[in-house]
């Protein structure tokens, strides 16, 4: 039985969170208020196609933060996974934990996936853009990480 969460959708204020970054210190979203902040949800660590993505945002994360934008990277690996991915990859914007999911499900981004034929409950690679008042500018599900990056800069006009 799947426990697919309620999606977000625009116009919506984004729910605050509280976690932990690769080096242990909480990071809220109600930090970043005043700023627009792209939060983009990812199932893994050190798999193929979350390096891809990430090392898209590292590669691209000058124009976002030139356009006023902060990058946060979430995913349900552990602090130290997580620490061992930014230093792996060079990334060089905040990883947090979400280890029990629960601000993924508040997202809308766990749920029902199939993966290489195996159908079960998950994180779903899922980008938000939120303005600088915390309500949600974009809100993308399922999102394919090969040259979702590029697409998320068009969307901005970046």
């Amino acid at each position: 039985m799947s426990e697919t969460a309620t999606r977000l959708e625009v116009g919506q204020d984004a729910p605050d969170f509280t976690l932990n970054d690769a080096q242990g210190t909480p990071q809220s979203l109600a930090d970043h208020r005043g700023t627009p902040v792209i939060v983009y949800f990812y199932p893994g660590a050190f798999t193929p196609g979350c390096t891809t993505e990430a090392c898209d945002f590292r590669d691209n994360l000058a124009s976002f933060q030139g356009a006023g934008y902060t990058v946060l990277g979430i995913s349900p690996d552990p602090v130290a996974k997580l620490a061992e991915f930014a230093e792996a990859e060079q990334l060089a914007f905040p990883l947090l934990s979400d280890e029990d999911s629960a601000v993924a499900k508040a997202w809308g981004a766990w749920g029902e996936k199939t993966v290489q034929g195996r159908t079960f409950d998950g994180l779903i690679r899922s980008t938000f853009v939120i303005d600088a008042t915390g309500r949600i500018q974009i809100a993308e599900y399922a999102v394919d990480a090969q040259g979702h990056v590029a697409r998320l800069r068009e969307a901005l006009g970046l």
